[in-house]
């Protein structure tokens, strides 16, 4: 059970996030069904498969913030890792291909919000502003702030889901033509996201000891541990003693994993993204070609 057996229902679901991904299902499938029309005058019928993406995508960054793999990552580094892989690297790929253009296009018209939109969602800006932010987290001082600052915590969350969507924005964005990338400079786009996250995965596998005050130190954990359990950071210490209590492995074992999982999931992510762009143009290319008329002899 991993130490889950502890804690209670609303400690491991969080309720209210559950009340706020259904609304957000709910909100999407009426928008694109019975209210497709009547919201969105040019709209057009969407697939059964594309609508699936977007909930599988909403439910997996529930599952990684909301359920209990959230509460287990402030037991786990690896855990804790596990879930930022799933919410920043696989839950909004799956969103954005659920969403149609024609549901975005309105919000891209709106004065000056477009071009703020525009100018965010630029590769050059995207790549940079999300690798920098998602390594800048992983420094040890960094993080244990942020762990134990649940205003700053949320804030950060916050900005760092917005600079993932707007990661993927230039591959797989609703509006297709808002970026004419080709085939090969997308490909390369996925090349430099896989080398800019490389660092922050090094430092957190090759480092000689365990780095985050988070999962080593009782005090610390506890104050983190404080915002996912309502009973407060005493009684955790008292009941548990600190993160040892539900430990695997020891704490730089633990951090390695974290580090090892983090990057395995970066790599199947991307190499997903590179086999979607890759299969998307040669199926257009060939395409073209049956259109082409025969050569006449």
């Amino acid at each position: 059970m991993l130490g889950l057996q502890y804690f209670s229902f609303a400690d491991l679901w969080n309720p209210w996030q559950i009340v706020l991904v259904a609304a957000i299902g709910a909100l999407y499938l009426i928008a694109t069904g019975p209210k497709r029309t009547s919201w969105f005058a040019d709209s057009e019928p969407i697939t059964a498969g594309k609508k699936s993406l977007f909930l599988l995508g909403i439910a997996i960054y529930y599952f990684a913030h909301g359920g209990p793999l959230n509460l287990l990552g402030h037991l786990m580094f690896s855990a804790h890792m596990t879930a930022m892989s799933l919410a920043y690297l696989i839950a909004p790929p799956l969103m954005l291909l659920g969403i149609p253009g024609w549901m975005v296009r309105p919000v891209m018209a709106a004065k000056g919000i477009g071009k703020v939109i525009e100018w965010l969602t630029k590769p050059l800006i995207t790549v940079v502003c999300f690798n920098v932010l998602f390594s800048f987290y992983h420094l040890p001082d960094v993080h244990d702030y942020i762990m134990t600052h649940y205003t700053i915590h949320s804030i950060f969350f916050f900005v760092l889901l917005v600079a993932a969507f707007m990661m993927w924005w230039p591959i797989i964005g609703p509006i297709r033509d808002h970026y004419k990338l080709s085939e090969l400079m997308k490909m390369g786009y996925i090349f430099a996201n896989g080398v800019l996250i490389t660092p922050a995965c090094a430092l957190i596998i090759f480092a000689d000891s365990s780095v985050y005050a988070t999962y080593n130190d009782p005090q610390v954990w506890a104050t983190a541990m404080g915002y996912c359990v309502p009973a407060g950071s005493d009684v955790l210490l008292e009941q548990f003693k600190g993160p040892q209590f539900f430990a695997i492995f020891d704490a730089q074992e633990d951090q390695q994993l974290g580090g090892v999982v983090m990057k395995i999931m970066q790599e199947i992510t991307y190499g997903a993204a590179l086999a979607y762009i890759f299969f998307n143009w040669y199926f257009r290319e060939r395409a073209k070609d049956d259109l082409e008329p025969d050569p006449i002899v």
